[in-house]
């Protein structure tokens, strides 16, 4: 059993964005899957429609970006009042994940770990005797958390660091938003997502997954949800473009690179 069965738009909205999209005016009913990729180019439509299911759904952002809440985003909650979400189970947990989210908290950690640094320094040249030695201590017990909480900060910044970012968040019976996952992880880390998410499956949880690699979109048993001028049109892994090019151009580089 799936948590998220459907997702209707129910209505004609005045065309302001993102109604003006294609994909989003045309978009009827989609059946949802345990790992449901939607895929498609640039400007298809793909991750505003995620960014309207997560606030359909009132997933909070992951990484904390616009507020920890995905209804702070002004257009995916225009598209949440049109959303009609038919739910197996909704209990409420899971979250929504964008590349750019994750990298903005690992930013802002790293910039708050930096002023404690530099407010620890301050006291350490000012105070004296007790004062300095409670000042500081605290200061340092504040870093220490952090680093205790999210590990090394330096590390974080690359594909580990979002892979143990997003295990530590995973939940049982969870539904997980993630948009473009692959642009902070390399091939061999999109396939430890891949692990992840085939273990998650199997305590109920469910994946929307936006995305533009080959790699994610060979999770065994996925539906792959194709953005085009048809429409949203379901199809297999050996019918999606991003694969067919992929495929061709690593057999036959020279071919392709004479043409540009």
């Amino acid at each position: 059993m799936v948590l998220l069965r459907t997702i209707t738009k129910t209505g004609n909205p005045d065309l302001e964005f993102p109604f003006t999209l294609p994909i989003i005016k045309n978009l009827t009913t989609l059946d949802l899957s345990p790992v449901t990729l939607f895929v498609g180019e640039n400007g298809s439509g793909k991750s505003t429609l995620l960014e309207g299911i997560a606030a359909a759904s009132r997933l909070p952002i992951a990484g904390g970006g616009g507020g920890g809440d995905v209804t702070a985003l002004p257009e995916a909650q225009k598209l949440a009042k049109y959303l009609h979400l038919s739910w197996g189970l909704n209990n409420h947990t899971g979250f929504f994940l964008r590349a750019e989210d994750f990298f903005g908290f690992i930013k802002y950690l790293n910039h708050l770990q930096a002023e404690l640094r530099q407010e620890k320094a301050e006291f350490e040249a000012k105070l004296t005797g007790y004062g300095r030695q409670l000042a500081t201590g605290s200061l340092e017990n504040q870093i220490q958390n952090l680093r205790g909480r999210y590990g090394d900060l330096e590390a974080l910044s690359h594909g580990e660091g979002y892979l143990k970012f997003f295990a530590s968040r995973l939940v049982p019976k969870g539904l997980f938003l993630l948009d473009e996952p692959e642009a902070a992880l390399s091939p061999t880390r999109q396939l430890g997502l891949i692990s992840l998410i085939l273990e998650s499956l199997k305590t109920g949880s469910q994946f929307i997954i936006a995305t533009h690699s080959p790699i994610l979109m060979s999770i065994p048993g996925a539906g792959i949800l194709w953005f085009g001028e048809q429409g949203i049109v379901k199809k297999s892994y050996s019918q999606i473009d991003h694969v067919t090019i992929t495929r061709d151009f690593l057999a036959r580089p020279q071919a392709f690179l004479q043409h540009l």
